[in-house]
């Protein structure tokens, strides 16, 4: 699922109440936070959600210690260049980097990076970007077809333009004076032709710098330093996925050099990232997530996701004309999940109207119900505990209702 297509299916659906007619008095704004469900007097849909962390259903639940940081960090005043310092010196050590900086979200990270990269140091030539015409900075960025999915606008809005490459050969070709940077989507690596080492070795012989996005694509943990390691000199991740930080943080982490001139087209500057503001707590925030998530025990959550599975298989695996099957996304979303599929002589629903009659029962339900005809595909890693058993007596109530 493209990260940008599942608001195509959020942004129609009504929502499951409606807000108050009754206006709140004025006495009871201030009434704890804590102690109000704001979602149920905004009339708000909740749901429990067994598709993922994606970001038009909010991305993830922070855990405790997350919010214990971005609370504790709200009392006190700090400089923001001095924070992002100090916090930058812990990510690049925990992620095997030269330098790191907390961004608002992946795309940000993209977003300065390659500002970065066109601008190195020069202040003036920060103040021109986008606008690079007579600038004399580089204009071009490579990455192959098969990585072009609107992640890499993000790298337009720096104001370069995409060459778009299939083979060795015709990226070669591409190279030119105006080239500035050689730009991989980490999710489509099984599809295009250049594989990760040889992209690198490519921007290596032509002294140009290679950024990978790998926005979703922890776990495996490895991955935090996989990349760095391998010598991409840019890497950008968001924060609000598997490791649970602030769904409107991220990290770019990479050559020293290159970090320090993607923090010049940041805020608090006037540069191109102005307006992209992580706060205080958010950084903070991200910084906790970042080492709560490193020092998690990873097989032992991955076994908890694997019995999870199988209480939902287990439940519904008896019922005439369904079949399962565990299913691990190769890249992001790393993560073991159910593919549900039925047989539509059997089971009378589209794999949408299932997903429907899910979305809208008691209680609220997500999954993935966009991928393939006659089947849904349920996610383990933001339920919340006891929520399986839910979701599995939900399923199964509606695949029996829809049996034939």
């Amino acid at each position: 699922m493209k990260r940008r297509e599942i608001l195509k299916t959020l942004t129609i659906l009504p929502l499951a109440g409606t807000i108050s007619a009754a206006a709140k008095p004025v006495s009871a704004l201030s009434t704890q936070l804590a102690e109000r469900d704001l979602y149920a007097e905004l009339g708000l849909r909740t749901f429990i959600n067994a598709a993922g962390n994606y970001t038009a259903m909010t991305g993830s639940i922070m855990p405790d210690e997350v919010m214990s940081a971005i609370n504790a960090s709200s009392k006190k005043f700090v400089k923001l260049d001095e924070l992002q310092d100090k916090v930058g010196e812990k990510i690049a050590a925990l992620c095997r980097a030269e330098a790191a900086m907390v961004t608002a979200g992946c795309w940000s990270a993209l977003t300065l990076g390659m500002a970065g990269v066109l601008t190195g140091l020069d202040e003036k030539k920060v103040s021109q970007v986008p606008n690079l015409a007579g600038t004399g900075m580089k204009t071009e960025v490579i990455l192959q077809k098969s990585h072009s999915l609107g992640y890499d606008h993000a790298l337009t809005q720096a104001g370069v333009k995409l060459i778009k490459v299939e083979t060795r050969a015709e990226l070669e070709k591409a190279i030119n004076s105006r080239t500035a940077m050689l730009w991989f989507l980490n999710r489509e690596a099984p599809k295009g032709q250049i594989k990760h080492e040889e992209w690198i070795e490519l921007g290596k012989k032509y002294n140009l710098p290679t950024m990978i996005d790998i926005a979703a694509d922890v776990p495996p943990v490895e991955n935090l330093w996989k990349f760095n390691e391998m010598g991409f000199d840019l890497v950008a991740i968001s924060g609000g996925k598997a490791m649970r930080g602030p769904q409107s943080a991220g990290i770019l982490m990479g050559k020293r050099d290159l970090v320090a001139a993607a923090r010049l087209s940041n805020n608090p500057r006037g540069g191109i990232g102005r307006g992209q503001k992580v706060n205080k707590e958010e950084i903070l925030a991200m910084y906790v997530a970042l080492e709560r998530f490193i020092n998690l025990d990873h097989k032992k959550e991955w076994k908890q996701w694997e019995n999870k599975i199988a209480l939902i298989d287990n439940s519904i695996k008896s019922i005439p004309g369904i079949s399962t099957e565990v299913v691990v996304p190769p890249t992001d979303n790393n993560m073991p999940t159910l593919l549900i599929s039925w047989n539509p002589q059997t089971i009378r629903s589209t794999h949408t109207q299932m997903g429907e009659k899910l979305r809208f029962g008691n209680p609220s339900i997500e999954v993935i119900s966009w991928e393939k005809d006659n089947s849904i595909r349920v996610a383990m890693h933001c339920l919340q505990p006891g929520e399986e058993k839910i979701v599995a007596r939900r399923i199964k109530e509606e695949l029996v209702n829809a049996s034939i």
